[in-house]
């Protein structure tokens, strides 16, 4: 068995835990929510388990506090193969009165919410693990802090090993903690062997609609050719409906939603939402989401894309480049109790990732893969939409930041910009 890599969610949980009857962790399958949850399980229920599924989902049915007893911190893992456990931990919560007494883990909503008559809201808080950053992964070296940048960034000092050749392969790879440590090919074909199960069975198994896994695998990938982008349902469904017209778009645009709704609520996609900023001038900001997955692996995976193919084409390896930056960035934000978010204004003014934290502090950001005419243009991105945020409502950033691919140094510009490599970067 391999050594339990510490994650970021390990802390996160905990205080959770200290301040919640159950704690609910959500998250994309293979992402490692059952691992972590059981570092500090004191008993565990595996729902899931072959040899006692169907008893535990009758019994479930026929009397569901019987499942939860047990030594607390009780995990119980895939809780949505049995909805009903929900209203029973959110009871059985107020009658301990205690704090720390459930885990609950899954990959999936539940598909049927008939059966679950109260939100949990006061009993049960929420948490969203994702696959490995990598500071997690231990391919960054953590010499930059998130967190530090936010209170003190005069002076910003960092180095980063990480190559082009490494940047393409760890995008291919994914932050999969099963992929961790393991050889290269190993490595790249379990991101495929996660792809073929989301798109063979999970997006199915969801709520127990048949759907087409070639539909899924077109669908995918063209998100994988949206990724960073704000494309519209329509445009995704005419993509992939390429080859067979337009006709009855609408009915089309209905399946397709649908399809994405699916791959939603197994965290296989991860839009970012819009930030809404008060600006000096009457700008209009776009308020559309923007497209991403959960794991870049998932795009190169789509698209059929090695590490070779995304060094050979670098505006797309860019692209994917966002993608891992932005997974990354939500996970060092979780752990800063913020948020992720993307700005774009009718005059296409954009900022890839702006992390907002929760006392109204934010910092811009712009993903550039490297070389210094990138680096050039983010910069003056960031200080435009700087001068345009009215401070007299709201706070400056707290910084801003060129999160780059290579280079070997993090510092700061005379004009106050952060270059960072995202190989030296942590929360």
């Amino acid at each position: 068995m391999k050594e339990y890599k510490t994650r970021l969610a390990d802390s996160i949980l905990q205080k959770k835990l200290a301040s919640s009857g159950a704690v609910l962790i959500e998250g994309a399958k293979w992402c490692g929510k059952t691992t972590t949850a059981s570092q500090i399980a004191k008993s565990i229920l595996l729902m899931q388990d072959p040899a006692q599924k169907k008893q535990n989902i009758e019994m479930a049915d026929m009397d569901p506090s019987f499942l939860l007893n047990g030594e607390t911190p009780r995990l119980i893992d895939e809780w949505q193969l049995a909805p009903k456990l929900w209203d029973a931990i959110r009871f059985e919560v107020d009658k301990r009165d205690e704090f720390g007494q459930f885990v609950l883990t899954g990959s999936a909503v539940p598909a049927d919410l008939s059966e679950i008559s109260h939100s949990g809201t006061g009993r049960i808080s929420r948490m969203l693990m994702r696959p490995m950053s990598l500071y997690e992964s231990g391919e960054s070296n953590g010499s930059v802090s998130l967190a530090d940048l936010f209170s003190d960034n005069e002076k910003v000092t960092g180095t980063n090993s990480l190559d082009l050749e490494q940047i393409a392969f760890l995008i291919c790879r994914g932050g999969w903690p099963k992929s961790i440590g393991t050889n290269t090919d190993v490595a790249l074909q379990l991101a495929i062997n996660y792809f073929d199960a989301v798109v063979n069975d999970d997006i199915s198994r969801i709520d127990n609609v048949k759907r087409d896994a070639e539909k899924t695998k077109r669908i995918l990938r063209s998100y994988a050719r949206s990724i960073a982008s704000q494309a519209k349902i329509s445009s995704i469904t005419q993509d992939v409906y390429a080859n067979e017209g337009t006709e009855d778009l609408t009915n089309k645009n209905v399946t397709i939603s649908s399809y994405i709704s699916a791959l939603k609520k197994i965290f296989v996609i991860e839009d970012s939402l819009a930030w809404n900023p008060n600006l000096r001038s009457k700008t209009a900001i776009r308020a559309s989401d923007t497209r991403y997955f959960t794991d870049p692996s998932i795009g190169t995976t789509a698209l059929g894309l090695g590490a070779k193919d995304l060094i050979n084409d670098l505006q797309t390896m860019g692209l994917m480049f966002e993608n891992l930056c932005i997974r990354d960035l939500r996970i060092y934000a979780d752990a800063l109790d913020g948020q992720v978010y993307h700005y774009r204004d009718r005059n296409d003014l954009e900022c890839d990732a702006v992390v907002h934290l929760r006392n109204g502090s934010y910092g811009l950001i712009e993903i550039k893969l490297g070389g210094d005419k990138l680096i050039e243009e983010g910069a003056t991105t960031l200080n435009k939409l700087e001068a345009n945020i009215d401070t007299t409502k709201m706070k400056a950033p707290s910084f801003k930041m060129v999160l780059t691919g290579i280079g070997n140094y993090a510092y700061r510009r005379k004009d106050g910009v952060l270059i960072v490599p995202i190989g030296s970067l942590k929360d």
